[in-house]
């Protein structure tokens, strides 16, 4: 039985997740730069050690409230398969080792939910856990393609 280490991080009040493995860390907010041209779901970019990463605005992606960057936010860097991304959360709140029987495919409880590759019900509630390479579409990524390079 294969298990899984996933990230727990809020958006409000709902909490999501993200396999361990594609996470290199979280980090405090820091300033975004914005980036002209970039996708909407783009807020801008940041420095991350001399590389620039694309800052994800998981918010509008998940139909959330829009609202501005906090000091108290933090930003998980993470790696598609095609790019780092940076994505701001409200806290991450930890990591967790599930079975693959525990983790329920999302289109048994709602078909069509993209970006979610399932669901898993912890004692304290539910928790979707997030399919990072869904996160942004061909013609986001080209976009931004564009624009990073338009700005580098």
């Amino acid at each position: 039985m294969n298990s899984y280490h996933l990230v727990l991080f809020t958006l409000d009040d709902q909490r999501y997740a993200l396999h361990l493995s594609a996470v290199e860390r979280a980090v405090c907010a820091v300033d975004v730069t914005p980036l002209p041209r970039a996708p909407e779901i783009v807020l801008g970019v940041i420095n991350v050690q001399g590389r620039i990463v694309p800052v994800v605005n998981m918010r509008k992606r998940f139909r959330l409230p829009e609202r501005d960057l906090k000091l108290s936010d933090q930003i998980v860097i993470a790696r598609t398969s095609r790019r780092t991304v940076a994505l701001v959360v409200d806290a991450v709140t930890g990591v967790t080792e599930l079975s693959e029987r525990e983790i329920v495919s999302p289109g048994k409880i709602v078909p069509g939910t993209q970006y979610v590759e399932g669901v898993v019900k912890l004692e304290d509630g539910l928790v979707l856990i997030h399919d990072l390479n869904q996160f942004l579409s061909l013609d986001e990524e080209k976009a931004l393609d564009v624009s990073l390079d338009a700005n580098g």
